[in-house]
């Protein structure tokens, strides 16, 4: 494991397993993604995110009950863990920081 930072991928991906409430796999993670970021990610991609995010500590995962659809299979389901959310409102608070100290004049007001 590299660090506990988070890339800006790895953010995304946490915060919609937190938007999720507690359903979210790597299919559900990919669709919102692909349908509130207007970003098109593959499923591989979404897979190691999940699960480096779990190796930091950030998302706790376990598995779901079998479907028929799924032919039998069942889904990994994932959480985020209280470390998680303290990491997402870091994250929130240093970006919103930084963007009261960009001068107004450098968006041509």
């Amino acid at each position: 494991m590299k660090g506990k930072h988070l890339g800006e991928f790895e953010e995304l991906v946490l915060l919609v397993v937190a938007s999720l409430d507690n359903y979210a796999y790597a299919v559900t993670v990919q669709s919102e993604i692909t349908n509130k970021a207007d970003r098109k990610v593959n499923i591989s991609a979404v897979h190691t995110a999940l699960y480096r995010l779990e190796e930091k500590g950030y998302l706790a995962s376990e598995m779901g009950g079998a479907t028929a659809t799924r032919g039998g299979k069942q889904k990994r389901m994932f959480r985020v863990t209280s470390a998680g959310f303290a990491t997402l409102q870091s994250a929130k608070m240093i970006r919103e920081k930084l963007w009261r100290e960009i001068p107004r004049l450098s968006f041509g007001n």
